[in-house]
């Protein structure tokens, strides 16, 4: 059985996915076929949106990583987790997140993240 920590860490994967047609089928195997994501930055919905999306922040910031920073706080069908996103030889993250994923079994449904740290 796939836990809500499995789910989350999948997710945060395809956030590392270089490859764009392995990223797409990521998105594809984690998300829902009626899936959203909503930051302060986007609101996109689909698994075409949300892996553009994506893209653009890989581009945006290339190199970047991002890391399940704590642990996965989980009931129901909802998760909550912190995030962290670290440029390559960089001590402190560029970016820190809190986002709240509502599952449909062990794929995402919808996303909605908040961004604690943004870069400058």
């Amino acid at each position: 059985m796939t836990t809500a920590h499995d789910t989350v860490e999948r997710y945060l994967q395809i956030w590392n996915q270089r490859d764009p047609a392995a990223r797409r089928a990521a998105v594809r195997a984690v998300f829902s076929e009626a899936c959203s994501y909503t930051d302060p930055l986007a609101a996109v919905t689909g698994h075409d949106g949300i892996d553009n999306f994506i893209a653009g922040v890989q581009q945006q910031f290339a190199g970047v990583r991002f890391a399940l920073a704590g642990s996965v706080d989980a009931h129901h069908d909802v998760a909550r987790f912190t995030w962290q996103a670290r440029a390559e030889g960089m001590d402190e993250p560029l970016a820190i997140g809190f986002d709240v994923a509502v599952l449909d079994g062990d794929r995402i449904k919808q996303v909605v993240g908040f961004l604690d740290k943004v870069p400058s």
